[in-house]
């Protein structure tokens, strides 16, 4: 296990394993916890998923598990389980105040240039001396 990477421990698998969804159907699952780790640490970090570190297992296998427990709604019940972990609890933070910007969007080259907006430069002079 490498240094930074977060892991769940033996008190927090303790609390969350009874949240976990069983019978189901389709092939056996991975290891859960190293799995639920990877989900937690890539939450925490924002990265994206593709960016997963190989530790945790397969990115796509780490996604697709966020995902498909997402839209059923078993995540409520994992955190809610994790945050009474009391100090050994995990805090998250998911919100959308982290948002990209294309990199033109603060005026792209050749910096900031004040221009005169269509309706304006009509009723205005002419910049061509023809």
């Amino acid at each position: 296990m490498r240094k930074g990477l977060f892991w769940l421990n033996d008190k927090q698998w303790a609390q969350i394993k009874p949240h976990l969804p069983t019978n189901q159907t389709g092939p056996e699952r991975e290891d859960d916890r190293r799995i639920i780790s990877g989900i937690i640490h890539m939450l925490q970090c924002g990265a994206r998923w593709r960016d997963c570190p190989p530790d945790f297992g397969p990115y796509t296998t780490i996604y697709n598990r966020f995902n498909r427990w997402a839209k059923r709604g078993h995540w409520q019940a994992i955190f809610e389980a994790l945050a009474r972990c009391g100090k050994d609890g995990v805090t998250l933070s998911i919100d959308s105040t982290s948002i990209k910007a294309h990199r033109s969007a603060s005026g792209g080259k050749g910096g900031n240039m004040n221009r005169r907006s269509a309706a304006r430069a009509a009723g205005g002079p002419r910049k061509s001396t023809r």
